[in-house]
Formats: C-alpha cells, structure tokens, sequence
C-alpha cells in the first residue's frame, strides 16, 4: 500500500494536469459508470491520508483508495492496456487506475465525513497534531503499532513509521501511553519535514548527510521502493549508525525494522539522528 506522500503526489498531479479542464471520463474495464462526468470541468485532486478525491464542478466528486494492489498513472494518451477502472483525460495526457479498493461516486458531506474521520496528516495544512497525540496516548499500544494507526497519522505508513523512531532513537515497544507529549511533537515535526520532501523529490529519504552512499563510500540502497534509509527493509545488514545488525519482527501484520542498539530510548531524541 503506497505512503501517504505517493496520494499526495497524485493529487497534486491531477490538479496540475487536469485542473479547470472539460475531461474525458470513461471505465474501458466497465465497472465504473462515469455517467454525468463524461465532459464535466475537473477542478482539483485532493488527499488525506491514503485517501485521494477528484473533485469535478458541481460538486461531483469520486473517491479512490489504492488499497493493497491499486495502480494509478499518468502517460500520454493511447488505447488502455490491461483492466483500466477509469481514465481521465484531456486528449494529451490520460491517467488511468487499475485495480483500486474503491472507486466510487461520493457526495461533498460523504468527502466531508472521510476526512473528519481520518487522523491529522502531516502533510495537511489544516492536520491538529493533538488529535493523534489524544489518540495515542490513551493506548497501550506500542507506539509502533499506533504510528500505523489512520486516526493517529493519517499517510504514515512502514516506511515512515519504522524511519521516524529510528531517526529519534526511540524504543518501538514504549507504549502510547507512556509517550510524552513533547516525544509526539518531535515525531510529528519529523514527519512533517520527511513527508513533504518525498511529496516533492518523489521517493522517501530519511539518511542524514553523513550516512549517504558517498558520504559513507558504499553502494546505494537497490530497493523497489527507492530511497536511501536507515533501517526499512535492511534487516540482517549493520546499522549506518553503530554497525549493529538491523533487526526485524512481525507486529500487527507488517514487519517493523529497528536498530537494537541506536533505538533504547523511552523518549524521543531531542534532534534526529544525522
């Protein structure tokens, strides 16, 4: 399931493509009826979380979620390949969705409701980082396990959740409820900065200036996801920071990566690691 960056990228992408455009709004796989949007003015793409809406005049909106296997890209326009769920195009450029969670009309107050039920996002300008932190410490949850909360960060996903606590030192095991305030800011200050920076260069980079590839005299990270990182996906290999092999468990579903050794903290490092 991609990060919440990758939503707002496309969002993004669809405002910049499409923005105050009439579109062609068409299901080539047939399980969408596009209906009234078919040569409707498209003015905006916005996210929240892993959640993107396409907002269309007169309050027309569709709301997708990628889910586990959904792919949505943009291309210059040409006959759609494989299962195309919808496409939107200008006749220059189509962006095409295959194999989403959902896919579906929705009302304003349905777009409304979506968003209000969702945690704070950190890439947001209107995200209450309060929220997340109410909802986090009154669990007994590891604070690993919360940060892949929806309602506690909206977008957060394995990538940032498992790069955050190693970049503040922080023990993956303190529980919700035994983090401090002034901990969640600097989580949440940390996020903020990380998130925007992957929307912008479009991968997730969370290594210091002293622990990138020439700065260290080693390979770059070969990964599908991309990115140079501290510890996602590199269990079994030594911390760029102490040397200590990175380790790797199952929690809730999802592996959760951290450095034994760098990660003892029960509060988060006043700075991050760099």
């Amino acid at each position: 399931m991609p990060e919440g960056h990758v939503i707002h990228r496309l969002a993004n992408q669809f405002s910049d493509t499409f923005g105050g455009e009439l579109v062609r709004v068409t299901s080539p796989q047939g399980r969408f009826d596009a209906g009234d949007l078919d040569g409707a003015l498209f003015e905006r793409g916005e996210a929240v979380g892993k959640h993107l809406f396409l907002d269309f005049e007169a309050d027309r909106v569709v709301h997708i979620h990628l889910g586990l296997i959904g792919k949505l890209a943009f291309a210059p326009l040409a006959p759609p390949k494989g299962e195309v769920r919808l496409r939107v195009s200008d006749l220059q450029t189509a962006a095409d969705l295959r194999g989403p969670q959902w896919c579906r009309r929705i009302t304003p107050d349905e777009r409304d409701a979506v968003v209000a039920a969702s945690g704070p996002d950190p890439l947001r300008d209107d995200a209450d980082p309060v929220r997340g932190f109410t909802r986090l410490h009154r669990s007994g949850k590891s604070v690993a396990a919360l940060l892949m909360d929806q309602k506690v960060a909206a977008g957060v996903g394995n990538i940032f959740r498992a790069e955050v606590l190693f970049r503040h030192r922080l023990d993956p095991t303190v529980p919700g409820k035994e983090l401090p305030r002034r901990s969640w800011d600097l989580l949440w200050a940390d996020l903020v900065d990380l998130m925007h920076r992957a929307v912008l260069i479009g991968r997730i980079d969370t290594v210091a200036a002293d622990h990138t590839p020439e700065a260290m005299a080693r390979d770059p990270r070969v990964d599908r996801h991309g990115g140079e990182v501290y510890v996602y996906r590199r269990a079994g290999q030594p911390c760029l920071v102490c040397g200590t092999e990175i380790r790797t468990a199952m929690l809730e579903g999802r592996h959760l990566y951290w450095c034994p050794r760098c990660q003892r903290r029960r509060t988060a490092g006043p700075t991050p690691i760099g």
